[in-house]
Order: structure tokens, then C-alpha cells, then sequence
């Protein structure tokens, strides 16, 4: 008797898992390249562990409570640190069929 296979078999038909243009997921904590609107963006994804603070997503104005998984953006080149945004991941991948007006409330927090 052969021991057990725990691990799936991978032909050479099947795109690497974290190839961003394979359409796989990304690892979490890796690091990868889009272009958005004519620029190039540093994606990094965030696991729910890592994220200890509120964000607010700019694609739906809406918070990323502490422990959601999300993703951060910020331009390649010429980007700092205070350009970075966190997204949730759908919103990263809706942003080109989202309109640009944000609808804030009076009291709704400019983060």
C-alpha cells in the first residue's frame, strides 16, 4: 500500500496561484504591481490578523473594522507613506465601474 497524497496534483496547465494577471489569489502579505488610471500601484493584500486599526475604504466610504481581511494600495512611484489606501478587496477590484462622487454625510470622518 502507497501512503496517502495530501497534496493536490498541479499540471502544467495551472496558473501559478499568485499571478495577479492569472486571475489567482494573492498570497497574503505579498506584494504585487497593477496599473490603475495610467499609473502603477503597489497592491499588498492584509490578512485579518494584521489589521489592528479602523480604515476607511475609499471605494464605498464605508469602515474596515480591525480583523477584516482588505488589500493596500499606493502609487509606485513618487508614493509615500501617507498615500497609501486600504480597500476592501472588492472594492480594489470594482473601482473602475465605480462612479467618482463619494456621498458623505455632515459628520462622516474625512479617513
Amino acid at each position: 500500500m502507497s501512503p496517502r497524497r495530501n497534496r493536490p496534483r498541479g499540471g502544467p496547465d495551472k496558473p501559478p496561484a499568485d499571478d495577479p494577471r492569472e486571475g489567482g489569489f494573492h498570497r497574503y502579505g505579498l506584494e504585487h504591481t497593477e496599473s490603475w488610471q495610467g499609473e502603477e500601484w503597489a497592491v499588498r493584500t492584509v490578512g485579518g490578523g494584521a489589521a489592528a486599526k479602523h480604515y476607511r475604504c475609499p471605494g464605498c466610504d464605508q469602515e474596515i473594522p480591525p480583523g477584516v481581511p482588505h488589500l493596500v494600495a499606493w502609487p509606485q512611484y513618487g508614493g509615500g507613506v501617507e498615500d497609501r489606501r486600504h480597500w476592501h478587496k472588492a472594492c480594489w477590484n470594482a473601482k473602475d465601474r465605480r462612479s467618482a462622487r463619494l456621498q458623505r454625510s455632515r459628520n462622516a470622518p474625512r479617513y
